[in-house]
């Protein structure tokens, strides 16, 4: 019973036993596919607690013991009536690398936690990767303000920018809590918002899922374009402020009916509802990039991850047996793997080359059908069903159905690939089984 799983990582093990005591390791490391709620991190490996929520709200309660920097540290289960004892062990592997050694005593069976354990390695190691590239363009930390950081993207960014060494404010509607907050009012930020900020990532923007009736499109404008342009105005105000601004965008910039061609950041922008908003969302950093502050506009694809969008929905039609093509499935859908999504708004952040638009999405773009059979695939399940027109039009009406449902645009990722990106997973099916658990050993 329990497990053990070995792997090494090109990382020394000083700055991967500290990889692990930073605020964000333990949302770096826990598998996507599961429902499992990060409560509190622990404050200290050496004797903290760190906090989870299970399915049906069940309290999952670890306390830290046996810190022995930079070789161990153990986790133990102490709110639950079942044997836990987690314990991480780190060894010396030659030359600037480390053995990274989970083992884990408890009566459940091995098969059980296999693929949990397969995506903790590897998220591991290809997290210490594109950190260790990332520390090349920028060696120092750095003091990174972030809206939307709470949201599906905005969380795994910040935890994947502080576990690399950087601190991370979350600019929030409440009233701030800590020092790791402050409260940001998007109609009328405070003057002093940004003091001491290096780079500002801007995410925040209402879900554009939806019918597309007048108070539905109103509300994904207002939210978009002027928090983003009185954002930028700070920017420029602001004495010493950030130097650089990463904005979300997204490929509706190119328009919903792209039929076939191939589509790149010198792309003309397309005429219907997203493709305006989108260009006025991008229209409105232009105070920053005016005031000499470095802007990115990263126009994102359809972010492939069970925590939310597209893939949440999918998910469970597809293990039901119910799933299939969109229609008659010839539509293309341009994506991103959620770890890739990340690294391209990290690269943002600390490349100085990086400037403009960039399209956020995975090399290999994939007609509708070919997304659904590979998803099916991945979940070993059928996947022939067509889903009529009929039901995306009533969910989303016809407006809504046109450019949400059946977009069909062939977006490739020009400025990053002549820059020479890396990406985690290029794939349509090394994605999907990375984020589902399906991941050969």
């Amino acid at each position: 019973m329990g497990i053990t799983r070995s792997s090494v990582v090109h990382t020394p093990i000083d700055e991967v036993f500290a990889w692990h005591g930073r605020q964000g390791a333990i949302h770096r490391l826990l598998p996507p596919w599961r429902s499992i709620r990060v409560v509190a991190e622990t404050d200290s490996l050496a004797h903290g607690r760190a906090v989870l929520r299970l399915p049906g709200g069940v309290p999952w309660i670890a306390q830290h013991e046996s810190f022995d920097p930079p070789n161990q540290f153990t986790d133990r289960l102490v709110s639950l009536p079942l044997r836990w004892r987690h314990v991480h062990r780190f060894a010396p592997e030659g030359p600037g690398a480390t053995r990274v050694t989970d083992v884990v005593e408890t009566p459940v069976p091995a098969p059980l936690l296999a693929q949990t354990f397969r995506y903790r390695h590897r998220q591991l190691a290809d997290d210490l990767t594109v950190q260790r590239a990332m520390a090349d363009y920028a060696p120092g930390p750095l003091t990174v303000a972030m809206t939307g950081s709470s949201g599906l993207v905005g969380s795994a960014l910040a935890s994947l920018l502080s576990t690399g060494g950087h601190r991370v404010v979350h600019l929030v509607r409440r009233r701030a809590l800590g020092d790791s907050e402050r409260e940001w009012r998007p109609g009328s930020p405070a003057p002093r918002l940004l003091e001491g900020v290096d780079a500002v990532v801007h995410l925040a923007g209402a879900s554009i899922a939806g019918r597309f009736s007048p108070s539905h499109k109103e509300t994904i404008r207002e939210s978009r374009i002027e928090p983003t342009d009185r954002l930028a105005q700070l920017m420029a105000a602001t004495p010493d402020g950030p130097r650089v601004l990463v904005a979300a965008s997204a490929i509706g910039y190119y328009g919903a009916d792209c039929g076939d061609r191939w589509l790149d950041e010198e792309s003309p922008a397309g005429d219907d509802f997203l493709a305006r908003v989108v260009v006025d969302w991008e229209a409105a950093t232009i105070a920053a990039a005016d005031a000499g502050v470095r802007v990115v506009r990263v126009r994102t694809g359809i972010v492939q991850s069970p925590r939310g969008g597209v893939l949440r929905l999918l998910r469970p039609i597809f293990r039901a047996g119910l799933g299939g093509p969109m229609g008659r499935g010839e539509q293309w859908t341009a994506w991103i793997d959620l770890d890739d999504l990340t690294d391209i708004y990290y690269r943002a952040v600390v490349d100085s080359r990086m400037a403009g638009p960039i399209n956020a999405v995975a090399p290999e773009p994939v007609r509708n059908g070919t997304y659904s059979s590979t998803l099916g695939s991945v979940l070993r399940r059928p996947s022939l069903l067509p889903t009529p027109g009929l039901g995306p039009r009533l969910l989303l009406g016809e407006e809504g159905a046109e450019q949400l449902a059946f977009a069909s645009q062939r977006v490739r990722p020009g400025a990053l690939e002549a820059s020479g990106h890396r990406f985690r997973r290029p794939s349509l099916e090394a994605s999907l089984r990375h984020q589902l658990g399906r991941m050969p050993d």
